[in-house]
């Protein structure tokens, strides 16, 4: 016979993990309130713990993000759930919300796993690294990333051939392939989405050949490949491991297209590409780095600086429309494309090309909504009420929004989203207690 789900009650839930929802989450405890926390990863983190640094100051960005997340882990007002999905939200009253989730099983104990990997070195099965974002391969059994948390293995159970390696290789025995679902219902008083945005992906244009040309990665490939726990020791090629010489970034892979379905400007790719090609002239001095753009749009504090900087740097800026790019034999890539100052149509040949792609909206958050519908704006982004005085309301009384989830945002941008959500939603909670 099945468990009756577990109910618990809390004050407020924020949906997502990332900076914004785990700023919010911290806003709303460090204020006295009961928070429950839900990511659908195995960690929290979001996307920022998976950078290099940030722009326009070059911090290291698991340096910032590492602390937060472990005081948002070890905050006695907030409960995480990883791994999970939130299924339905009704709104029964004011200040009454009712939760239903599921957590998905890791077959792994967490209470008793101490993150010693010996599960994963006697692992047979190797699979691509979603962290790494398919740059390299990992176990069926795993530990997310190096600063994971929590750090608890996990086992991928559609690509494990259940031959019980891990088990015997576990010193406290804490692999278990019997676990099951939970499902929880939680009764909360208020909710923020912070649900981010999802990147856009290239191999919808085939004229970009991504997924077909091995030396075409993306821009948090990238990352990947410059961040602190990359998976290689230097910038390498896919098709032959060499280090590259020539390297081509293009911007508004997926952005600024009506023909697309994303016409809107990302926000954030022209500064990143700029960051990545400042970090890939010191990790590689002697490259010669070329940046494809329609505009450039440096529009923060420091941001036109650090534009200039990377131009002084010997980063060239062609303002150009990519129509297609080929691979060559050897690997190399052919870039044929409009120079926009001479109208004139031209070629260009680099070892290695970089998308910069765009930022798509997470769609998910509005169908959890049962009871009251949760409105989205034109491009399916969740919609403010105002987004000039309250720009964390939404359509639904108590609840409210943070970060990306209603459109592109930087990460200090995002921040203060999650503050002036987490601001609305003590102010609703203060409304009952009045």
């Amino acid at each position: 016979m099945q468990k009756e789900p577990t109910t618990l009650s809390y004050d407020a839930i924020v949906i997502g993990g990332g900076i914004a929802g785990g700023e919010a989450a911290l806003n709303l405890a460090n204020n006295g309130y009961k928070v429950v926390l839900v990511e659908s990863r195995l960690s929290v983190g979001g996307k920022m713990i998976m950078l290099s640094k940030v722009f326009p100051t070059l911090d290291c960005s698991a340096c910032i993000t590492t602390p937060k997340v472990s005081e948002i882990s070890r905050h006695p007002n907030i409960k995480i759930f990883t791994e999970s999905d939130i299924t339905s939200i009704d709104k029964l009253s004011e200040h009454s919300f009712v939760v239903k989730m599921t957590q998905r099983p890791r077959y792994v104990v967490a209470e008793d796993c101490t993150a010693c990997q010996l599960c994963e070195q006697a692992c047979p099965v190797i699979v691509k690294d979603q962290f790494q974002y398919g740059l390299v391969g990992r176990k069926a059994v795993y530990i997310p990333f190096s600063i994971a948390s929590p750090k608890v293995a996990a086992i991928d159970i559609d690509n494990c051939t259940l031959c019980g390696a891990c088990e015997k290789a576990c010193p406290p025995g804490c692999i278990d392939f019997t676990m099951k679902p939970k499902e929880y219902i939680f009764n909360v008083k208020t909710a923020i989405v912070a649900t981010g945005f999802r990147l856009y992906d290239p191999t919808n244009v085939p004229r970009y050949s991504y997924g077909t040309a091995k030396n075409v990665i993306t821009s948090i490939q990238m990352e990947r490949l410059l961040a602190p726990t990359r998976p290689f020791h230097t910038i390498l090629r896919s098709s032959d491991g060499k280090v590259p010489d020539k390297i081509a970034y293009v911007l508004c892979a997926g952005s600024r297209d009506d023909s697309l379905g994303n016409p809107i400007c990302s926000q954030i790719c022209c500064m990143y590409s700029i960051k990545q090609a400042q970090l890939l002239l010191g990790a590689l001095p002697m490259a010669d780095i070329t940046i494809y753009y329609i505009d450039i749009r440096a529009f923060g504090k420091g941001y036109d600086e650090f534009y200039e900087q990377a131009a002084s740097m010997g980063v060239r800026f062609v303002k150009g429309k990519i129509g297609k790019i080929t691979e060559k034999e050897n690997g190399n890539l052919t870039l044929r494309y409009e120079d926009i100052a001479t109208g004139k149509l031209k070629e260009a040949e680099h070892d290695m090309v970089v998308l910069s792609v765009g930022v798509k909206p997470n769609k998910e958050a509005a169908g959890i909504f049962k009871s009251h519908k949760l409105e989205l704006d034109g491009l399916s982004f969740v919609k403010q009420s105002d987004p000039l005085l309250s720009p964390a309301k939404t359509s639904i009384e108590g609840v409210f929004v943070a970060g990306a989830a209603t459109g592109p945002k930087d990460i200090p941008d995002s921040i203060l989203s999650a503050g002036a959500a987490s601001t609305e939603a003590i102010s609703y909670l203060n409304q009952k207690s009045q």
